[in-house]
């Protein structure tokens, strides 16, 4: 019996992580365009 290592489970991994880190970099960059937007208009005085 040979043990091998599953590549799989290495791929899996790594998508999980691309995906995951794709998602909170979206989101932070939403939530500081939102910041942002909101100093603008109070600097504006809306």
């Amino acid at each position: 019996m040979h043990e091998r290592l599953d590549q799989w489970q290495f791929v899996a991994a790594a998508l999980t992580i691309g995906v995951v880190g794709t998602l909170v970099l979206v989101g932070w960059t939403l939530w500081a365009m939102m910041r942002a937007e909101k100093r603008r208009d109070k600097a504006k005085g809306k």
